[in-house]
C-alpha cells in the first residue's frame, strides 16, 4: 500500500466550510452512482452468485440504494460447495505454473481497467480515490508474488530420511480442497480477491461471502480473474447476512480464511475446530505508534495522519493510540493538529480528497459515541469531533483527542473510525509497556532517525508487524514477508510462504531401500537394536540433523 498524500499540498481553491475540515473541490463532469453502477453491469458480474434471493447494498456517500443483488441461502452455500468440490479437482491437476500464469495475467489486467475498480470501491466503501488505490496496489503486489514464487512455495522438497541414503524423503503440498472465504467491507477488493490469489494458484476452490454492501468489487474481482483463465466454478460466490450464510461456509470448508471482528473471528474459530479443518484470522487492533525523542517530528506528523486517518481510520492496521515522547510533543502536536485540520473531505469519484466516509450507520455512531464520551470525562479535542452531514451521512473529521484514559471507552475499545488519542511519555520502556498493554497485537509504529534503534524498539512490541518511520504500508506492502496478528488481533498469516502453505496439507512421501527399519538380514531383534543404536550414535557424532 502506498502513503495518502500530504495535506499541505492542498490546492488553493478548495472550498472550506465556516468551521471544520475543508471539503475537497468536485470536478466538472465527476461521474455518479448511476453513471457506475447500471443495470447491465450488475446484471454481468452478478451472473455467478448463487442464489434466487433478494437483497441490495448502498452507497455511503449518500446512504442510498447503489443495486439489487441476489441473496442466497443455506442450501445456496451447499450448492456452491458441491460445484466448488467438483471443479477443485481439475484446477489441482492443472501444472501449478499454469495455475501462476492466471494470476500474472489477472495482475495486467487489474492495472488496465484500474478506474472501474476504483469507482466501485469508492461507491461502496466511501473511501477517498488514492486509499481506494492502496487496493489496487496490494492486490497487484499479491498477484505478482504469488504469481512469480508458487512453483518455488509449492515444489517437492526433499529431507533427510530417518537412515540417510536408505530413507528417501519427499515434502509434497496438497491442495486443502474448498477454501470458505468470509470477506469484510473495508478492504472489499484486497481482502477478497488478494487472499483469494493463493488459495487458488495453490489448487483450491473458493466459496466467497463478501460483505452484502461491497459485493460488487469483489464480482469485479472474480470476473477479471476468470478472463485471466481462472475455470468460473472454481470460485463461488454467496451473499448473505452473516449470520446466515457465516456459519454455513464455515460448516462445508475445508479450510476457512475470515477477517473481521474478534468476537466473530472466536465464533468462527470454534465452528472451524468442530469440525477439525483449519482457519487463519485476521481480527481486530488497538495500534499504536511512538514517536521517540529523536524522531524527525515533520516525518512523524505526516505519517500519523496516514496512519491514524486512511480509509476514514476503518483499517485494521490503522493507528488508533499515538504516544510522543514529553521534550517534543508539544511541537508534535502543533504539526499534527494542523495538518488534520487542513484534510480535505469528500465524496466524488476522483482524485483530491484526502479522506472519505464512514461506511455507515453502526461505524458513525460508535465513532460519536466513543469521542463524546471522552470529551465528557475529560479528554480534549485538538481536532475534529464532528459529523458532517453537508458533504455526507456518515462523514466525520478526523479527529485527535488529548488527555484520554481509562476507563474511557475509546482508551481501550476498537474504534474503527478516524479517532486518535495523544499520550505522553517520558521513559522509552514506559511507552513500550504502554503500547503492549492490550490484549490486541496485529500493527505498530516507531519513528526515530535511529533505524537500529528503532528495529530494537519494534522487536520489543508485540505485533504482528511493526514499522519503523512508516506508520502500515511497509509492512503490509512487503509481500515476501508474513503479515498477521497476535493476541485478539488473530490466528495464522496472509503474505510469503506461510501466506500461501496455510492453504496446503503438508504430505511426507518416505520411500524406504534396500532394507526395512526392521530386523532383517538374518539379525535377531537385539542385534538390530545394537545396530540402530551405534547408528544413532554415528548420525550424531557426523551431526546430521
Amino acid at each position: 500500500m502506498t502513503d495518502s498524500q500530504d495535506t499541505q499540498d492542498a490546492p488553493q481553491d478548495t472550498a472550506a466550510t465556516p468551521a471544520g475540515n475543508p471539503v475537497a473541490p468536485s470536478a466538472a463532469g465527476t461521474r455518479t452512482a448511476a453513471d457506475v453502477v447500471t443495470p447491465e453491469v450488475v446484471a454481468r458480474l452478478t451472473r455467478g452468485v448463487v442464489g434466487d434471493g433478494k437483497t441490495a447494498n448502498h452507497t455511503p456517500f449518500t446512504g442510498e440504494k447503489l443495486a439489487d443483488l441476489p441473496e442466497s441461502t443455506p442450501e445456496d452455500v451447499a450448492t456452491a460447495f458441491e460445484r466448488a468440490r467438483t471443479a477443485q479437482a481439475a484446477w489441482a491437476r492443472t501444472p501449478v505454473k499454469q495455475r501462476a500464469a492466471v494470476l500474472l495475467r489477472f495482475h495486467d489486467l487489474v492495472l488496465r481497467r484500474q478506474a472501474e475498480v476504483l469507482d466501485l470501491i469508492q461507491l461502496e466503501t466511501g473511501k477517498a480515490r488514492l486509499h481506494a488505490h492502496e487496493e489496487v496496489q496490494a492486490v497487484a503486489v499479491a498477484a505478482r508474488h504469488y504469481g512469480r514464487k508458487a512453483p518455488s512455495y509449492l515444489r517437492p522438497k526433499g529431507h533427510t530420511g530417518v537412515v540417510p541414503t536408505l530413507t528417501k524423503v519427499t515434502e509434497l503440498r496438497q491442495p486443502r480442497g474448498v477454501v470458505g472465504q468470509i470477506a469484510p467491507w473495508n478492504y472489499p477488493f484486497e481482502l477478497s480477491v488478494g487472499d483469494a490469489l493463493p488459495a487458488f494458484v495453490a489448487g483450491n476452490a473458493v466459496v466467497m461471502k463478501p460483505d452484502t454492501e461491497t459485493a460488487l468489487t469483489a464480482l469485479w474481482a472474480r470476473e477479471q480473474l476468470i478472463e485471466a483463465g481462472l475455470p468460473p466454478e472454481v470460485w463461488q460466490v454467496v451473499i448473505g447476512d452473516g449470520p446466515v450464510v457465516g456459519p454455513e461456509i464455515v460448516k462445508h470448508a475445508d479450510y476457512v480464511s475470515f477477517t473481521g471482528s474478534t468476537r466473530t473471528g472466536r465464533e468462527v474459530a470454534r465452528g472451524a475446530a468442530d469440525r477439525l479443518v483449519g482457519c487463519s484470522l485476521e481480527l481486530g487492533g488497538k495500534n499504536a505508534m511512538l514517536v521517540l525523542h529523536d524522531a524527525d517530528v515533520e516525518k512523524a506528523a505526516s505519517g500519523a495522519v496516514r496512519g491514524c486517518f486512511s480509509s476514514a481510520g476503518q483499517l485494521c492496521i490503522s493507528i488508533e493510540r499515538l504516544y510522543v515522547h514529553e521534550s517534543i510533543a508539544d511541537d508534535f502536536v502543533q504539526r499534527f493538529a494542523a495538518r488534520t485540520k487542513a484534510m480535505r473531505l469528500g465524496n466524488s469519484l476522483a482524485y483530491g480528497a484526502d479522506m472519505g466516509s464512514l461506511v455507515g450507520e453502526r461505524q458513525l455512531e460508535t465513532v460519536t459515541r466513543h469521542v463524546e464520551e471522552a470529551v465528557a470525562k475529560g479528554a480534549r479535542l485538538v481536532a475534529g469531533g464532528s459529523p458532517r452531514p453537508d458533504i455526507g451521512p456518515f462523514f466525520y473529521e478526523p479527529t485527535i483527542l488529548d488527555g484520554v484514559q481509562a476507563p474511557m471507552a475509546v482508551c481501550a475499545e476498537e474504534t474503527f473510525g478516524p479517532v486518535v488519542s495523544l499520550y505522553r511519555f517520558s521513559d522509552e520502556d514506559e511507552a513500550i509497556a504502554r503500547a503492549n498493554a492490550t490484549p490486541y497485537g496485529l500493527n505498530s509504529s516507531v519513528w526515530t532517525k535511529d533505524g537500529r534503534r528503532g528495529r530494537a524498539v519494534a522487536a520489543r512490541l508485540r505485533t504482528g508487524t511493526v514499522n519503523v518511520n512508516e506508520s502500515y504500508a511497509a509492512g503490509y506492502g512487503s509481500a515476501q514477508a508474513p503479515m498477521g496478528g497476535m493476541g485478539d488481533s488473530g490466528l495464522g498469516r496472509r503474505h510469503g510462504s506461510e501466506g500461501i502453505l496455510k492453504y496446503t496439507e503438508a504430505q511426507t512421501v518416505a520411500h524406504q531401500r534396500i532394507m526395512p527399519l526392521a530386523p532383517s538380514f538374518g539379525m535377531t531383534d537385539e542385534k538390530y537394536a545394537a545396530f540402530m543404536s551405534t547408528s544413532l550414535r554415528v548420525m550424531k557424532a557426523l551431526r546430521l540433523r
